[in-house]
């Protein structure tokens, strides 16, 4: 497996935005990147995976949920750098629309809290930047 951490190459990671009742499904982050910070629920590829199984494992890793992925609706790079300016992390992340079929969020594996955020709320957590950018910019989560 390909080091999460000072990478020597891209990694590609894939995020699943899952809605129900006008609420969107995150995770608060236990691991850097963007540890302590909510996010979409997701993570790395694993080799032979596609990016929609990839989205279904991650959800039902990181929160219990079970979804049914779909299509790519956001794409982006997160390069974040060390002190000394090396990259320490980079990611090619993909935001996989998804269904919710079943679960009550809790927070598993890479996760200290999962739950469903409404859009005040939203305003409220600290969020990571791509997350609010996607939720507000792109999907007018309002």
């Amino acid at each position: 497996m390909a080091r999460s951490e000072y990478p020597n190459s891209p990694q590609v990671a894939v995020g699943a935005l899952v809605f129900r009742e006008n609420r969107v499904l995150l995770i608060k982050r236990n691991q850097p990147p963007g540890k302590g910070f909510w996010a979409i629920p997701g993570g790395r590829l694993e080799l032979g995976e596609t990016l929609k199984e990839a989205a279904e494992r991650e959800v039902r890793e990181e929160t219990g949920v079970i979804i049914r992925a779909g299509n790519p609706v956001y794409t982006f790079d997160l390069i974040e750098r060390d002190d000394q300016g090396r990259i320490r992390f980079h990611y090619v992340i993909v935001d996989l629309l998804a269904d919710y079929i079943s679960g009550s969020p809790h927070p598993r594996s890479d996760a200290c809290e999962a739950r469903w955020i409404g859009p005040r709320e939203l305003d409220k957590l600290p969020v990571t930047k791509s997350t609010r950018a996607f939720l507000k910019e792109k999907i007018k989560f309002d």
